[in-house]
């Protein structure tokens, strides 16, 4: 008797991937995004080079090092030996989000390279995780010595001061006047696995939505819906780029679940309007 294994698409490999909060592989999860673009990926492949770059890291830390030496050496190895950084001539190009082109080109934007930087930092058992910082991902480590905050764009090391100047923008974009001071701590909690790979699929989504490439962009809004299933406005996202190719049954069940749940949103009377000029199924 032959059997016969069917392949998983690379969107329901994605779905086991992120089924769990308990159980999430952030580095797999991250590097399948490259799926939507290159569907012949290995995303072993991209996990096995990322253990090569860990086998030759533990090779230059000796055993009794101390936690500040693993990551001096760390930084060594990620930014200056390997000269990971950020992309600064096409910082908006699609490959700066794909793991796999990272890893080739060694240029990436701040989320990107934060993880990688962070699984080598986890492999060498450092206290490492990732921080959703507005405009601009971190990483952090926690020391014996205190709390050390990175800028994976380029391995700098951030103060107190440096990081309330960087917050300046965002407290003035948001209404925030002088009088609010919100605790810095704040801002450098840990973000969540769910939420960096969110975070990854939105800044891929604003480069779509600004090209209009409605077909990238429901690519990309077919896993946000995945990975947040409660977030209605990947439902009505997907369902305004599905409008624009003019797939208007799709279109509509996206828009219909949205208009069912978000029931308080300021746009409902506006995605109501664009649902009701979609034609309705069968017409």
């Amino acid at each position: 008797m032959e059997l016969r294994f069917s392949t998983p698409t690379p969107l329901a490999y994605f779905s086991t991937l992120v089924q769990s909060d308990e159980q999430f592989p952030l580095l797999e999860a991250v590097a399948s995004l490259g799926h939507d673009e290159y569907p012949e990926l290995d995303v072993q492949q991209v996990l096995g080079d990322v253990d090569q770059l860990q086998a030759r890291l533990r090779r230059r830390i000796a055993a009794d090092a101390g936690a500040m030496q693993k990551l001096q050496l760390l930084n060594q190895f990620f930014f200056v030996d390997l000269g990971f950084g950020g992309n600064l001539n096409n910082y908006y190009d699609p490959d700066n989000s794909y793991l796999h082109a990272v890893l080739r080109t060694r240029q990436g934007i701040p989320i990107s390279l934060a993880v990688l930087w962070l699984e080598l930092a986890q492999g060498l058992g450092l206290q490492a995780q990732g921080v959703g910082f507005p405009g601009h991902f971190l990483v952090k480590v926690n020391l014996a010595e205190g709390q050390v905050i990175i800028d994976p764009f380029n391995g700098q090391s951030l103060g107190r001061e440096a990081l309330s100047e960087r917050l300046e923008p965002f407290r003035h974009r948001s209404g925030l006047g002088d009088d609010f001071e919100a605790p810095l701590g704040l801002y450098l909690q840990a973000a969540r696995p769910r939420d960096v790979v969110a975070r990854m699929l939105r800044n891929l989504k604003e480069i779509h939505r600004a090209q209009k490439d409605w077909e990238r962009l429901v690519a990309v809004q077919n896993r946000l819906v995945i990975l947040l299933p409660d977030a209605w406005v990947e439902y009505r996202d997907r369902g305004l780029a599905l409008a624009e190719q003019g797939q208007d049954a799709l279109a509509r069940e996206d828009l219909q679940i949205y208009l069912r749940h978000a029931l308080d949103a300021v746009d409902v009377a506006e995605v109501a309007d664009r649902l009701a000029s979609l034609r309705p199924s069968g017409a």
